[in-house]
C-alpha cells in the first residue's frame, strides 16, 4: 500500500470511531451519526453526511477516506451466479462473487445471497489446482478492502447480502489480523450486521489460526480445504501440509470443536487421476465420522494455465455414496458459475496478464 493512502472508515471499528471522535472533541452521539451514515444509509463520500457538522466532515476527509475499491466489470446474469472484478487503490485487483440461493420446490427461490469473498491479493500456499496463487501473492486485502467488496456489491447489484463466505481469492487465516477486525465490523450491529452464524471461514489448514478463530468466541462456521484424505495425496497437490501435516491440522480441529457448537465442513475438490479413488472416499469418510464433520464434494473447476481435470459426473456420484453410506453428511456441489471463470483467481488473471502488471501463467504439469 502506498504511504500516501488514507486510512479508511470502514476499517475502524466502533470503539476505534469512538475514540477518534473523542480525540477531536467531538460528542459521543457522533458515532451513531457516522455509523448510520456509513452502514444504513451507504454514503459514499465523507462529505455527504448532511447531519454532521460541516467542520467534522472536514476533518475526517482531511485524515480518512471511504470507498477503496472500483468496480470494473461483472460477468454473469442477475438471476444466477455474478462475479465482480474490483479495482484497488495500487492497482492490484481482486474478484468476488454473488451466489443465488438454489430454487426450491415449488420454483420458489429462497431470499439467501451469499458472497464469497477475497482476502489476499493472489495466494502465497501454492495450491496446485487453484488459480489465485498461478502470480504468485502480493499483498494481503485491508479490513476495508474486504468489507468494500460486500458494500460494492449490494450497490451493484440491489441485493442485500445475508451470507459471506471467505473462499474467494487467498488464504484467510494468512492475513488473520485483517480477518479478525474485518469480522468484527461485519458481525457489529452498527456495522455491516451479518451474524456470525451466515459466515464461513475457509482455510488450507493452518493450524494455529484455526484455534484463533475459535477463541473469538463466535458462532463463525468453519471450512477446510481438505482435498486430499492422506498425507501422501494431499501433500501432492497441497504444500501447506507439510508445514501442518494432517495429524496437526486434526488437532486444531479437535481444540475448535471444544470451543465452538458449529460443525465444519470438509472441503473436497474431486481432481480425475489425483484424489478421485475410492480408497481415497473411504479414508476421507473415516476422518470426517470421527471428527463429526460434514462434506462438501466439488468437482473441479477447469483453470486456464493448468492441466487438471474434472472427473465424470457419474464418478462423482459414486465417490460421493460411498462416504455418505458411512453416515457421513455428504452434498455434491451443483456447481454454479462454471461458464464465467467462476474459479478464484481467474478474471483477475485475464486483467493483470493484459495490462501487462503480471506475466502470463506457464503451465503447470501434473
Amino acid at each position: 500500500m502506498s504511504s500516501t493512502v488514507k486510512p479508511s472508515l470502514l476499517a475502524q471499528t466502533k470503539q476505534d470511531l469512538e475514540t477518534i471522535i473523542d480525540e477531536l472533541g467531538e460528542r459521543p452521539y457522533r458515532v451513531k451519526q457516522i455509523l448510520d451514515w456509513i452502514y444504513t444509509k451507504r454514503v459514499d463520500k465523507i462529505e455527504n453526511m448532511s447531519d454532521v457538522p460541516a467542520k467534522l466532515r472536514e476533518k475526517l476527509a482531511e485524515e480518512y477516506t471511504l470507498h477503496t475499491l472500483e468496480h470494473i466489470s461483472v460477468n454473469g446474469a442477475k438471476d444466477t451466479t455474478q462475479k465482480f472484478l474490483l479495482k484497488l487503490d495500487d492497482g492490484r485487483y481482486v474478484e468476488t462473487v454473488l451466489i443465488p440461493a438454489n430454487i426450491g420446490d415449488g420454483g420458489i427461490q429462497a431470499e439467501r445471497r451469499t458472497l464469497c469473498v477475497s482476502s489476499q491479493v493472489g495466494c502465497a500456499y501454492g495450491c496446485k489446482f487453484c488459480a489465485s496463487g498461478l502470480a504468485g501473492f502480493t499483498r494481503n486485502l485491508r479490513p476495508e478492502e474486504i468489507i468494500g467488496q460486500i458494500l460494492t456489491v449490494e450497490k451493484i447489484s440491489g441485493e442485500k447480502i445475508n451470507n459471506i463466505v471467505f473462499m474467494g481469492m487467498g488464504e484467510p487465516m494468512a492475513n488473520y489480523k485483517n480477518l479478525d477486525k474485518a469480522l468484527d465490523i461485519i458481525t457489529g450491529q452498527w456495522g455491516v450486521n451479518i451474524g456470525a452464524r451466515r459466515i464461513n471461514v475457509s482455510t488450507s489448514g493452518l493450524a494455529p489460526q484455526i484455534k484463533l478463530l475459535a477463541d473469538r468466541g463466535q458462532q463463525i462456521r468453519l471450512a477446510i480445504s481438505l482435498h486430499g484424505a492422506t498425507d501422501e495425496v494431499r501433500e501432492r497437490i497441497m504444500p501447506v501440509n507439510k508445514k501442518y501435516p494432517l495429524k496437526e491440522l486434526i488437532d486444531a480441529l479437535r481444540y475448535w470443536k471444544t470451543h465452538s457448537k458449529q460443525k465444519f465442513t470438509f472441503e473436497f475438490i474431486l481432481i480425475k487421476g489425483v484424489n478421485d479413488s475410492f480408497d481415497q472416499a473411504r479414508q476421507l469418510a473415516k476422518l470426517a465420522k470421527s471428527l463429526h464433520a460434514k462434506v462438501n464434494l466439488i468437482p473441479y473447476n477447469t483453470v486456464e494455465g493448468l492441466e487438471w481435470e474434472r472427473p465424470a459426473l457419474q464418478h462423482c456420484k459414486d465417490f460421493a455414496a460411498i462416504v455418505h453410506k458411512a453416515g457421513v453428511t455428504t452434498t455434491l456441489r451443483n456447481e454454479k458459475g462454471h461458464d464465467i471463470a467462476a474459479a478464484c483467481g481467474q478474471l483477475r488473471l485475464k486483467q493483470e496478464t493484459a495490462e501487462g502488471i503480471i506475466e502470463a501463467p506457464v503451465k503447470t504439469k501434473k
